[in-house]
């Protein structure tokens, strides 16, 4: 079964938030869990950004951490609030094939998915405030 690109960030998701949940599982016991494909064809895409933002993840920490007000720091985040940010971002700076809005759109709906709508705003806004720095 081919997945689109939605259903990929939903595993992706899944597999980091397990990651960050247990730094020291297993990544491959982590996608032979995901029920949703032939678990000996994980899709390019999914290993592309799980891959990708861990070995970006103190990167995307720092500029996670600038978009903060100052009274606030990342350990406050919730957890699925910060895969969802670590996502959205790994995918606006280092996936050329995905245009902006379209990465924090889908931020946005997994945060429909696995948050809450007061998350979904922090994440809006949070995501917002990244691409006007880009664009300066």
């Amino acid at each position: 079964m081919s997945l689109n690109r939605h259903q990929v960030r939903e595993e992706a998701f899944q597999v980091l938030f397990a990651l960050q949940t247990d730094a020291d599982a297993d990544l491959a016991t982590i996608y032979q869990s995901i029920p949703h494909h032939d678990k000996h064809q994980i899709p390019e895409y999914l290993k592309t950004l799980v891959e990708g933002v861990n070995e970006h993840q103190g990167e995307l920490d720092q500029e996670i951490s600038s978009l903060l007000a100052d009274s606030w720091t990342i350990d406050r985040l919730a957890k699925p609030d910060l895969v969802i940010l670590r996502l959205g971002l790994f995918e606006m700076q280092y996936v050329d094939d995905v245009p902006t809005a379209v990465a924090i759109n889908e931020a946005l709906e997994l945060a429909k998915t696995f948050s809450n709508d007061k998350s979904r705003r922090f994440i809006n806004g949070a995501l917002g405030k990244f691409e006007r720095q880009l664009a300066n």
